[in-house]
């Protein structure tokens, strides 16, 4: 019988050491219990927990659940079972051992992120790789990225986010600070918070670089420094979880949905996006946990090896050097269905819709400009704006691959730099296309673009495609207030 993938991944060398390593490490910290996660098709972080007694077994074996928890395990809206039925098979996760980190809030626990795979039973492609892991996707999709072009894809992101008081019954409501951006005195109001976020992410790997208040209430937005795809991805979801416990923890709500409120700033999460080739990439230890031992990855931060292929290559300080402007052609002529993945939710086009707060609509590029889908933010790297909090960065990582590659093959052309304000540049007779205005709008681009569904191989465009349109639909089957304030009594 052939080796499947689920054998090659466990067999792969060095893991052996790696899991030793493990072992060490839950006995020298005193560690009862071991969570293993994933990453649905939405972003939420799903799993299961094993006392860590059992660490060598499930390393080697893995645990089994329903494949539907890749969907969340959520039913449509006729009551059926999104992605696969209660019939299906159960998936194989096996952790990654380089991916143990102690949980500081909970010392007691040890974290793993997962590879999922198909059953060792299944009669079609048994052991084989799980295409509705969405965070296995993006790892084997770089690896194919760099074999194909020689170049690796970093990218810092910007998660915005509000942190929010609990009215009487017990629901998220106001914003716990004024909604006054960069003001130093409604940063310091969230101090308590703020600092515990920056503390327990420091000790789970996570190099923390700046932070501000921003436009809206409560809303803070704390930095880390770029990385790989797929590690910036695993920080952003960790970063997730954080806040969600600093949030227990001071009787608060962490809140990530994308506009909770009109006549005030969204929350984005901006991709600061990077090619690089050549070099190596070298680890530093981050963090104060002197227990910490060899070989775990998430304990250490990259000092960036290579050379930068998105850096000018002429005179003119603002303009990206020729790979870049090919990778960021291929951004640029897939914006449109791309935003169903940045702005994968309802509640994301309340964001575009509102206007006067920045949020970009248009898709289009330029150096510094602020109205554009896309900008130079700095030499060497390019933002990408249409994206918000809300987004599965595992998804928007394989679908900026997928942009980027097609970008490179047919050598696409981005178009000059936009310096206008994009709305004077349209007045002055420009044409531009425009971002979709709706969830179902950016649906149908994406349907219909081959490139960007490339960037969710397997059952993954039709898992995302079956969820995200039923979300819709049950957006537009809904009553609601504005409807009934608006048409209740509009006739006779």
């Amino acid at each position: 019988m052939a080796e499947t993938d689920l054998e090659r991944f466990v067999e792969a060398p060095g893991r052996a050491e790696k899991i030793k390593e493990v072992r060490k490490m839950i006995d020298a910290k005193g560690i009862e219990y071991l969570y293993l996660q994933f990453v649905s098709v939405t972003g939420k972080i799903m799993g299961k927990g094993i006392p860590a007694d059992h660490w060598e077994s499930v390393a080697m074996k893995g645990f089994q659940l329903v494949y539907g928890a890749t969907v969340n395990l959520f039913t449509d809206r006729a009551g059926n079972y999104l992605g696969y039925g209660p019939e299906a098979a159960e998936l194989v996760g096996i952790p990654e051992p380089e991916t143990f980190m102690q949980l500081p809030w909970a010392p007691q626990i040890g974290r793993f992120y997962c590879t999922l795979f198909r059953n060792r039973e299944e009669k079609e492609n048994p052991g084989g790789y799980l295409t509705s892991d969405c965070r296995g996707n993006l790892r084997r999709m770089h690896e194919d990225f760099q074999k194909k072009h020689g170049r690796s894809l970093r990218i810092g992101t910007e998660p915005e986010m509000m942190w929010l008081k609990f009215d009487e019954n017990g629901k998220p409501k106001d914003g716990y600070s004024k909604p006054y951006c960069y003001h130093i005195d409604q940063f310091e109001s969230l101090r308590p918070v703020s600092m515990q976020v920056i503390r327990y992410a420091r000790k789970m790997g996570l190099d923390m670089i700046q932070g501000d208040h921003e436009d809206a209430p409560g809303q803070l937005e704390l930095n880390w420094m770029f990385d790989d795809v797929l590690r910036n991805a695993d920080r952003l979801t960790t970063y997730r979880q954080i806040c969600a416990q600093v949030a227990r923890e001071n009787g608060i709500f962490a809140c990530f949905m994308t506009k909770p409120f009109m006549g005030v700033s969204a929350s984005g999460c901006h991709h600061n996006m990077s090619l690089w080739r050549g070099g190596e990439d070298q680890f530093v230890k981050c963090g104060n946990d002197e227990k910490d031992l060899p070989g775990m990855r998430d304990n250490y931060m990259y000092v960036k090896g290579g050379e930068n292929t998105f850096m000018p290559d002429d005179d003119d300080p603002q303009m990206p050097g020729k790979e870049g402007l090919e990778a960021i052609g291929g951004v640029v002529h897939n914006l449109q269905a791309l935003t169903a993945v940045g702005c994968s939710t309802v509640n994301s086009y309340r964001r575009l819709w509102d206007t006067g707060f920045w949020a970009p609509v248009f898709a289009d590029w330029g150096f510094q400009n602020r109205t554009t889908g896309l900008r130079v933010s700095a030499p060497g790297r390019f933002e990408y704006r249409s994206v918000d909090s809300m987004v599965n960065p595992y998804l928007m990582g394989t679908t900026l691959l997928a942009a980027m590659d097609d970008g490179i093959d047919n050598k696409l052309d981005p178009g000059e730099p936009e310096e206008r304000n994009i709305y004077e540049a349209i007045e002055q007779g420009k044409q531009v296309k425009k971002l979709p205005m709706s969830l179902g709008e950016a649906l149908d681009f994406l349907e219909n673009n081959e490139v960007v569904k490339r960037g969710m191989p397997g059952e993954m465009y039709r898992l995302f495609h079956e969820y995200k349109y039923d979300e819709y639909a049950r957006f537009m089957s809904t009553v609601t207030d504005w409807d009934n304030d608006t048409y209740m009594e509009c006739l006779p």
